[in-house]
């Protein structure tokens, strides 16, 4: 299963690492699919809004980023212990793939909300495997991944089930080409 998350940003927060004072990358989205084995095909699909509660109000560069808004998160978001419970569920133990460290942000924010969370899958990062793949992956995102692999996908990157679909396209096109599975990454 491919998964991708969007969470709290605001102007060069990425390159401080969100280590200014107030700056915290809360989940405020998760997109995830569900593929099938034999040829990476999608067989089923979640996106869930996340509400952060450590900044509760989202900042203009991350809504115009992402496209999430306050009054979306306000109208459809959810607490971070449901969003998880119900990502586990969707996952179903099945081993999860993400460009970058993803798994890591899912665990942060549990322990910064205090919650005991059952442990996550088996993970992956990508980035290897694309570079191992002919594909440099640093300096890009999860959104960027279908266009380098050389599949065109209709969207709006970094919209969390976006950059999921854009991965997964990207996975199929290198499986295509006789790429192995990344999956045999997983320690």
């Amino acid at each position: 299963m491919v998964f991708d998350l969007e969470y709290t940003a605001w102007p060069n927060s990425m390159a401080r690492r969100w280590n200014d004072p107030g700056e915290f990358r809360e989940v405020i989205q998760i997109g995830a699919v569900r593929l099938a084995a034999r040829d990476w095909r999608e067989t089923a699909s979640l996106s869930l809004l996340l509400k952060p509660r450590i900044n509760p109000v989202l900042s203009a560069f991350i809504q115009d980023l992402t496209g999430v808004t306050n009054a979306m998160i306000a109208a459809h978001g959810i607490d971070f212990s449901q969003a998880h419970a119900r990502f586990l569920e969707f996952a179903g133990g099945a081993p999860l793939v993400s460009f970058g460290r993803d798994d890591l942000v899912l665990a942060e924010n549990a322990r910064v909300y205090g919650l005991r969370v059952a442990p996550l899958p088996p993970h992956v990062n990508i980035g290897p495997w694309l570079y191992r793949n002919g594909i440099d992956p640093r300096g890009y995102h999860a959104c960027d991944v279908a266009r380098l692999a050389g599949v065109a996908l209709e969207g709006h990157g970094h919209d969390a089930l976006y950059d999921a679909r854009s991965v997964a396209a990207g996975i199929r096109a290198l499986a295509a080409k006789g790429a192995p599975s990344p999956l045999e990454d997983i320690p």
